[in-house]
């Protein structure tokens, strides 16, 4: 499946001519698919181990920057985070970087592995807690580290306008685009952020977070990380039941223009992932429709008085 323009097709074979020539230890391990997101293709190498490359050159940078930063940031947070084992270089056959990753066991968060949302919201604001209070070590928000989300919601709204255009034509009748796009105007009205830069995951969606026996076990797929405003970040509550997104906003305490600032960024997220995967990914255009529709549902209950 062919998501971008510039992707390098991937498949088992090149996987194991990449590990030939650069991890002859684990060759021979056997291999296979382990998914792919927007960013990445994985593969799953022995028991141990996970091969990770990146679709295009774009998403290659980000490889690069796990590389630089995980090892860095594993040891001051709480949870287990990706550990690479070993940065691989461009060849040939796949002209950019990829990695291999120790495998984290765990399941993706859901109806079926979650029975406590409140407990898992608790749990998803202390990572989240610990990480933004994690010196920036001399990193800056510049480069592979800067990304739109950690910066303010107005330089957004041009091509964000044109998103909701885009899902009014193709997903209309199954959202009230309306209501969103009034939601999205409302929080450009607000204040901008004017608190500390911090580091940012980036995309805490469901899929990157793995439970164990229903509490949160780890975090993966920094390939967004960078160090902004921590606004979006709380974005992805919104593909979570309305208990967790209670108990998480509790735990940050978090106030009602973050908060606001924050479902638009959720709102964003989906209308953009809409608008440019309508076509290519059907799956990822689900999780945007839920994700808008989680938005409008808690925007009614609150104007209704609801808890």
């Amino acid at each position: 499946m062919t998501l971008h323009e510039g992707e390098i097709p991937v498949d088992e074979t090149l996987v194991r001519s990449l590990l030939q020539a650069q991890c002859r230890q684990w060759a021979d391990l056997p291999l296979s698919h382990a998914g792919a997101g927007t960013d990445n293709t994985m593969y799953r190498l022995g028991d141990d181990l996970l091969v990770r490359l990146p679709r295009t050159a774009e998403k290659g940078r980000a490889v690069r920057k796990e590389q630089e930063w995980l090892p860095r940031l594993a040891p001051l947070l709480s949870y287990p985070i990706p550990e690479p084992v070993h940065a691989g270089t461009p060849t040939g056959a796949f002209p950019l970087a990829w990695s291999v990753h120790r495998w984290i066991d765990g399941y993706e968060v859901g109806p079926d592995t979650v029975q406590d949302w409140a407990l898992l919201g608790a749990d998803l604001a202390a990572f989240v807690r610990d990480l933004h209070e994690i010196d920036l070590m001399g990193a800056v928000r510049t480069d592979a580290l800067s990304w739109y989300r950690g910066g303010a919601l107005g330089p957004c709204d041009r091509w964000i306008s044109g998103c909701f255009d885009d899902c009014r034509a193709t997903v209309g009748t199954e959202l009230d685009v309306d209501v969103l796009e009034q939601l999205w105007r409302a929080a450009l009205a607000l204040p901008e952020p004017s608190g500390p830069h911090v580091w940012l995951h980036g995309d805490l969606k469901p899929t990157n977070l793995l439970v164990r026996e229903g509490r949160l076990h780890a975090v993966i797929d920094f390939g967004w990380l960078s160090v902004g405003f921590p606004d979006a970040e709380h974005s992805t509550l919104w593909d979570l039941p309305p208990r967790a997104r209670q108990a998480y906003r509790d735990a940050l305490n978090l106030d009602d223009a973050t908060w606001n600032r924050a479902r638009a960024w959720a709102i964003a997220a989906g209308v953009s992932g809409i608008s440019y995967y309508r076509d290519a990914f059907p799956a990822f255009v689900a999780e945007c429709l839920a994700r808008l529709r989680a938005v409008g549902a808690d925007a009614a209950g609150r104007r209704a008085g609801a808890p």
